[in-house]
């Protein structure tokens, strides 16, 4: 049975709730923002609270709720969700559109003089919530960021995650934690900075090599750090870390101290000394507990640009897990040409085969996302996710956009291909081709070591903007190491600020995945995560090029090849080549006769 009538009817409820609590304390707008303490992309169910109030289950949105108004912001990616989920809960879609304003402008326009604004600074980062107060300033109106007013209306909110903390290991594990804290200690002292405080969750379990999972598909745990030249502390629940490696931990000058504690340590950062932080990073109501004589030093985490700069010895790891990964997907897709016609199969049945086929497979963790499958019209939606009450049977003619990836101990995986269903049609092949026109281009560029990540989406979209065709999302975010699928500093989408920290650096990994979506009828997404690495260097300083560290045949049936250059088909045929020769040793029967054909030359 569908919980959308009953997620629509207690939407209103809710929002009445809220509204009484906001007349009661003087609060003109609430925001709510997609976050949490350590302003994750993915929030435990303690921290979802833009989804309980307004219905809408999209990973990033803002909510903001007034005494007449209410309206979730939302980009391309999940304007075709939030209509159906918002429909009759009397929130507005806003559709975010790059250029321009946004929730915060919003806010800065409508709110009238000597109004307040209020948000749970817990969950609202310092660049922010200094952006909006100084908004609101500007008219005469106040930011407030000392009150949850969500905390009085849910009830039945969920507990916070309680699963346990685990030691990511050697052979994986290349470097100890107790180097990586050197190195961090050095970094500090050179911006001297005498204490540094991290809250981002992939960075703390890149640093202590530990991993969790509090959050769905990432291998994170809920937790602060607070590093000085003497000590490391790690704040998390302590009933999740055993006796053996909290033991481990104190021998490698980690001190662990309860979650709830953080707080009051940052109290306890002694007045006068300097404290290093990423105002992106940290929330403004952890921050309000330093004292006033505390000097901030503020930039990115030096754990940020380490973290994304995966070593020799990593990349090794990632290519190993790159290959059985992609042994995986040729086992599935060979199950899946073979039940054509003798099996009913669903985009559900797509996410159970495909997740089988992984788990199988050495050093599967799990999986580092909601699988996506999407037959034709909700291929469009391009983080479509199908549910028991609301999927697609696979049958007729059409395309069928599968996007997956897996968490290994050695290395994160996240790729996307196109599958031929029946017959496709003429222009479902030429948009599968300038696709992957886009996908080439880039894999084939050479850039200046350095260059801002931003600057590189445009090469990707020029095959496709050729023919006067775009698309909403990025063209590609960076990848973890046995992390999150999603991570920083680089990405490659032009609405992206082209900051100094977005600099293309050797080691990091990055996702090409352009697109073509056209609504109600079919999605079109290719995507293959590169590695940076030298290309050399001239008299105009060192370049990168991209190695390509996805292993899976693209289906040529998909492909009009007449529409390729020479240099194309070249590309195209040298990775098939690569794919054979790395899989083949992984494979047998069925899978590798799939592969071997998938993977002939055009």
């Amino acid at each position: 049975m569908s919980t959308e009538p009953l997620i629509h009817g207690l939407v209103p409820q809710r929002l009445a709730q809220i509204r009484e609590l906001m007349h009661r304390e003087g609060v003109h707008a609430l925001l709510v923002p997609s976050a949490d303490p350590h302003l994750s992309e993915y929030l435990p169910g303690y921290w979802q609270g833009r989804q309980w109030l307004s219905g809408f289950h999209g990973s990033v949105g803002t909510l903001i709720v007034t005494g007449d108004f209410a309206g979730v912001w939302a980009d391309s990616r999940y304007w075709e969700q939030a209509t159906k989920e918002l429909e009759g809960s009397g929130i507005e879609l806003v559709k975010l559109v790059p250029g321009q304003p946004g929730p915060l402008d919003w806010l800065a326009e409508q709110t009238p003089e000597g109004a307040v604004v209020a948000v749970d600074g817990a969950v609202m980062a310092v660049a922010s919530a200094r952006t909006l107060g100084s908004l609101l300033e500007e008219r005469g109106a106040r930011l407030r960021t000392d009150i949850d007013l969500l905390k009085e209306v849910w009830t039945d909110r969920p507990g916070l995650p309680d699963q346990p903390v685990y030691a990511h290991l050697p052979p994986q594990a290349t470097v100890s934690r107790v180097e990586k804290l050197s190195t961090l200690r050095q970094s500090l002292k050179e911006r001297g900075a005498d204490w540094h405080f991290i809250a981002t969750l992939d960075d703390i379990a890149w640093l202590f090599n530990l991993r969790g999972a509090d959050v769905s598909f990432n291998p994170v745990f809920v937790s602060f750090a607070l590093i000085n030249q003497q000590q490391a502390t790690l704040f998390v629940a302590l009933d999740k870390v055993d006796a053996q490696l909290r033991a481990v931990l104190e021998q490698d000058g980690v001190r662990l101290r309860d979650y709830s504690e953080a707080a009051s340590a940052l109290r306890e950062v002694p007045g006068g000394a300097s404290l290093q932080i990423d105002p992106a990073r940290v929330t403004v109501g952890l921050l309000d507990n330093l004292g006033g004589d505390v000097k901030l030093i503020e930039g990115l985490n030096p754990t940020t640009l380490a973290k994304s700069r995966k070593s020799l010895a990593d990349a090794e790891h990632i290519r190993r897990a790159m290959e059985q990964d992609g042994a995986a997907l040729c086992e599935f897709f060979a199950w899946l040409e073979s039940a054509w016609g003798r099996e009913r199969i669903t985009e559900l049945t797509i996410d159970e085969h495909l997740t089988a086929a992984r788990t199988r497979r050495p050093d599967f963790v799990s999986l580092s996302f909601n699988t996506i499958a999407a037959f034709n019209a909700n291929g469009a939606m391009p983080h479509y996710h199908a549910t028991p009450e609301a999927h697609a049977v696979i049958e007729g003619d059409g395309l069928l956009l599968i996007d997956s990836g897996g968490q290994y101990l050695g290395g994160t995986t996240d790729i996307t291909r196109m599958v031929p269903v029946g017959t496709p049609t003429a222009e479902q092949k030429r948009d599968c081709t300038r696709v992957l026109k886009g996908v080439i281009a880039l894999s084939r560029a050479k850039f200046p070591r350095g260059i801002l990540s931003p600057l590189l989406d445009a090469i990707a979209r020029a095959p496709i903007w050729a023919e006067q065709v775009d698309y909403g999302h990025g063209t590609g975010h960076g990848v973890g190491y046995f992390l999150n699928v999603h991570e920083g500093p680089q990405v490659i989408a032009y609405q992206a600020a082209a900051a100094p920290q977005t600099a293309m650096q050797p080691g990091m990994i990055t996702s090409i995945e352009p697109g073509t979506y056209r609504p109600g009828r079919w999605g079109v997404r290719i995507e293959n995560l590169v590695l940076n690495r030298e290309a050399g260097n001239s008299e105009f300083g060192g370049f990168l090029e991209f190695e390509t560290l996805t292993l899976c045949p693209i289906d040529t049936r998909c492909l009009e090849a007449s529409l390729l250059t020479r240099e194309e088909k070249d590309w195209f045929n040298a990775y098939h080549a690569e794919v054979r020769r790395r899989l083949s040793p992984l494979l047998e029967g069925d899978a590798l006769q799939w592969l071997n054909e998938r993977t002939m030359a055009i």
